[in-house]
């Protein structure tokens, strides 16, 4: 998978993920495997419970 990334984070396309290996994502209402993640985006989207409106409010706040 992380080949197939590029060996980059998904979401912001860091080739290092931190002090720990990428992060698996993963789709907590289906289980699907969505991307491997660096720390801080795993926590981004963690953090906003994984909620496309809370992100998008979020996105709609730093354009303000």
């Amino acid at each position: 998978m992380l080949d197939a990334q590029g060996g980059r984070c998904a979401i912001c396309a860091t080739e290092n993920s931190g002090k720990r290996a990428f992060a698996v994502d993963h789709c907590h209402d289906t289980g699907a495997v969505r991307g491997l993640l660096c720390g801080n985006c795993n926590a981004g989207i963690g953090n906003l419970k994984d909620s496309k409106e809370l992100l998008q409010r979020a996105i709609e706040y730093l354009t303000e």
